[in-house]
């Protein structure tokens, strides 16, 4: 359990460094275009470089990786934010993010594979799996409020450099818990044939988490334009925590019950939830109202990212259960850097509100990709899921 509450603190980066980076930017400069593509630099290598990084963790060990790539990613970091402030213009700045995005430990992959090393085929592992959804969303309770508040009242550069310190701290800390960490991995090192991932299932799954992706990212942008616009900026990571808070309930609610429905039904049942809930955005003016409509619309992203997991743990084997993960979150990375990128243009064009649309088409396209995958073969009696048992992701949010 250690390792988790650690890995909740080495987390905290996921939800400050990309917020951190919009205000900066932004305020620095005036533009979201330019502070969308820094912010996609730093996603786009980290979905390039995720699966090859959770290989060479697996085949290293989670000890030996996590401090390096935690000590690049908190240097390169400090020297992003000096790069940005100091108005050093494009393209150092996406440069460095890229190098940032590409170090970032994939903690939320690293923490599951232990839960999965020790839990493997009991039930208690999807219970492990939606305690981690749960713990997910209170990063992205806790995040942006702290983020927004740091770089508006004490200095545009002050949430993330906590970012930065968080994420050293908590990645040396889980690294420093090697009793619980997964074996490495013998076929790793060697020559030999690997076990096939399950590419007719798991491929669809990260096109669509690249859906979610691109609506996680798209929309973060947008909101903290909308809340600026009304002259509110400070609003805008209240507003997102209250998406997460959302979020966070209705993986408190996912854990407690012990559900029947295979994971691929309700991965594309909550796709569509998450669809409609995107509807009404576009339409709405008044943050007033956003915050409930985004509290609600929070409701359907744990009990998604939750089965898209379970999806990933039934159709990949163990020995490359990681790197299965890792994918997941490469498609989802991918999404929120063309999302951040996107709604930056749109809203340079065409206003805070227009930008709304970029998610709503992500929502879509995610949803119908979710109905064109193949369920896993695998059958329900060969491993935990949360059909079954208890209860699982993200994110990539």
């Amino acid at each position: 359990m250690a390792f988790s509450a650690t890995g909740w603190f080495a987390r905290l980066p996921i939800s400050m460094v990309g917020l951190g980076l919009v205000l900066l930017v932004s305020s620095s400069t005036g533009s979201y275009a330019l502070a969308g593509s820094v912010s996609a630099a730093s996603v786009v290598a980290s979905a390039v470089t995720a699966p090859f990084q959770a290989r060479l963790v697996e085949r290293r060990g989670q000890h030996v990786m996590l401090p390096i790539l935690a000590g690049v990613n908190a240097a390169t970091l400090g020297g992003l934010v000096v790069v940005v402030h100091a108005g050093i213009p494009t393209p150092v700045p996406q440069v460095l993010a890229a190098v940032v995005g590409a170090s970032s430990p994939l903690v939320g992959s690293y923490v599951r594979a232990r839960w999965t090393h020790r839990l493997e085929g009991r039930p208690e592992l999807q219970t492990a799996f939606a305690l981690e959804a749960l713990l997910d969303e209170v990063v992205f309770m806790v995040g942006p409020p702290l983020v927004t508040v740091l770089a508006t009242t004490v200095s545009p550069v002050a949430g993330l450099l906590t970012a930065m310190v968080a994420g050293l701290v908590g990645s040396l800390m889980l690294a420093a818990q090697r009793r619980t960490q997964p074996p490495v991995h013998a076929h790793r090192a060697g020559s030999g044939t690997k076990p096939a991932l399950g590419w007719a299932t798991l491929g669809p799954v990260v096109v669509a988490c690249a859906g979610l992706g691109v609506l996680f990212g798209s929309a973060e942008v947008v909101v903290v334009a909308v809340a600026s616009e009304a002259g509110h900026r400070s609003a805008s990571g209240l507003l997102l925590a209250g998406w997460a808070t959302g979020s966070m309930l209705s993986a408190l609610i996912t854990g407690a019950m012990r559900l029947r429905m295979p994971p691929m039904n309700r991965f594309r049942i909550g796709a569509a939830v998450m669809a409609a809930t995107m509807l009404p955005l576009p339409f709405i003016s008044e943050l007033g109202v956003l915050g409930p409509v985004l509290f609600l619309a929070g409701f359907a992203i744990s009990p998604t990212l939750v089965a898209s997991m379970a999806v990933v743990q039934r159709t990949v084997p163990p020995s490359r259960l990681t790197e299965g993960m890792a994918w997941t979150t490469t498609g989802m990375a991918a999404g929120v850097a063309a999302g951040a990128a996107v709604a930056g243009q749109v809203i340079d064009a065409a206003g805070g509100r227009a930008g709304f649309y970029v998610p709503l088409a992500a929502g879509l396209l995610t949803a119908l990709v979710a109905f064109a995958g193949r369920a896993p073969s695998r059958p329900d009696s060969a491993v935990a899921s949360p059909s079954d048992d208890a209860t699982e992701l993200t994110g990539a949010h």
